[in-house]
């Protein structure tokens, strides 16, 4: 099935279906493996602790490792994805995801465990740059929102998966028999890939356009306009669905296991639909020759509302709003797409690892700082109080307005200038009252002829 091409030579294009089957889903089942990896030790950690004697500290390393590996594996990692391709890459890692997976299923000592989440997350580092990377190579540009909408879907049932789905493997074969199980998975999608798709590379670098190179990257101005954001949106997003939603559900909800399983999983499959929603809504906004750029401004705006209703914690479920924060975690679909406008193909997996740098250390970091502050206050009856939540989620909350208000600057400053205009236009006989100032909501209405500004 591989194309038998030169390297200094295209692949002629494939039909669509090859594309899909031979193209696309081999990298969604990458990415799929990595997401479940990220998310499965919320389900396995108390067996851990009671298996192999740990306490709530270790447990926590354990979880945040995959973060710390995730995040300083980026830029390298996209280096050798521009360099190498994704194909080669991506079936190297996911073996070394599979011997990860191996270690840690037989693994009796802290320190094993350890090296072997390492392992696993390193493995994961390259599974959705590399689909990224060859949804950029293979699929025209202005559906490019629309496919990495499907490509977050297919993976993020990883995080379906990891809920209920696992908590019954996991009364069945253990946890070691889980990873067992992931480890051949892993394997197995790291032999598909390398063998089923086929090589494609950017073909020679225009020399008229700007240098492939990270500097390039850290340079651009509209980079570090959206990169703030999505940092704090989306890296947030992800820290408390894989964290702090389960403490929450049950230290203010008082949730049973049932129950709390049932919502994890309503809000991982929430986070699946949101992925596909959030890339149909991109593919349509592109088609009227409007910028993503806006959608995702008010995903984020979507994401604060959410954030505050449960700080304030109304008198009603809260399974709305911690879904709301689970699609925001799908943004992923909407920044992607902004990066691919901004670079050139040869460069854009290096910019899509400089935003992943930034999106998992602030998720790291919220974990991190989150958990910080919950322990200034002491538990009551086993619990964390309302208020230690309100307090960590209150700060977060700060820190998202304020890179929201800095996204926004470029549609601040364009109403300004066509306020001014209308200004100069209006007769000697009054004024009329101008708008400049805009709510976050009133982003959607802004039209996308100021390309320029970003």
């Amino acid at each position: 099935m591989r194309a038998q091409t030169s390297p200094a030579k295209r692949v002629e294009p494939c039909p669509f279906w090859r594309l899909i089957a031979c193209v696309f889903l081999p990298f969604a089942a990458g990415y799929y493996l990595s997401y479940l990896f990220r998310t499965i030790n919320t389900l396995i950690a108390g067996r851990l602790a009671s298996d192999l004697g740990l306490g709530a500290a270790d447990v926590g390393l354990l979880t945040s490792i995959y973060f710390l590996v995730v995040m300083a594996a980026q830029i390298p990692i996209g280096m050798l994805l521009d360099r190498f391709g994704p194909r080669r890459v991506q079936s190297v890692l996911l073996a070394v995801a599979a011997g990860g997976a191996a270690l840690f299923g037989l693994s009796t000592g802290f320190l094993s465990l350890l090296f072997a989440r390492a392992m696993v997350g390193l493995g994961s580092a390259a599974a959705l740059m590399s689909g990224l990377k060859i949804i950029v190579l293979w699929f025209p540009r202005e559906r490019m929102a629309l496919i990495n909408g499907y490509m977050i879907m297919l993976g993020s049932l990883g995080a379906v998966t990891a809920t209920a789905p696992a908590e019954v493997l996991l009364d069945w074969i253990g946890w070691r028999g889980l990873f067992g199980v992931l480890g051949v998975a892993s394997a197995l999608a790291a032999i598909l890939i390398y063998l089923v798709v086929p090589e494609r590379t950017t073909g020679p670098q225009d020399s008229k356009r700007m240098p492939a190179t990270l500097k390039t990257v850290y340079s651009d101005v509209r980079f570090w306009r959206m990169a703030p954001l999505s940092a704090t949106c989306v890296g947030s997003a992800w820290a408390l669905q894989s964290l702090w939603a389960a403490p929450w559900l049950s230290d203010v909800e008082r949730l049973d296991r049932t129950r709390l399983i049932n919502e994890l999983f309503v809000m991982a499959v929430a986070l699946s639909l949101g992925a596909l929603v959030l890339g149909v809504l991109a593919n349509s906004v592109r088609r009227r020759a409007k910028k993503t750029e806006v959608l995702f401004g008010l995903v984020a705006a979507m994401l604060i509302v959410a954030e505050l209703v449960l700080i304030l914690h109304p008198p009603w479920p809260s399974l709305l709003p911690w879904c709301v924060v689970s699609v925001a975690g799908s943004a992923t679909a909407l920044t992607y797409a902004i990066i691919a406008d901004y670079f050139p193909a040869e460069l854009v997996a290096r910019a899509n690892g400089g935003l992943n740098v930034l999106q998992f250390g602030w998720a790291f970091v919220v974990q991190y700082v989150t958990g910080l502050i919950l322990e200034q206050w002491p538990l009551e009856a086993g619990h964390y109080p309302l208020t230690a939540y309100q307090t960590a989620f209150g700060v977060n909350v700060l820190l998202q307005m304020a890179a929201l208000v800095w996204f926004a600057i470029p549609w601040l400053d364009r109403r300004k200038r066509k306020a001014g205009a209308s200004v100069t236009r209006q007769p000697a006989g009054g004024w009329n009252l101008v708008e400049v100032v805009i709510a976050p909501a009133e982003l959607a209405i802004l039209e996308a002829d100021d390309h320029a500004d970003w």
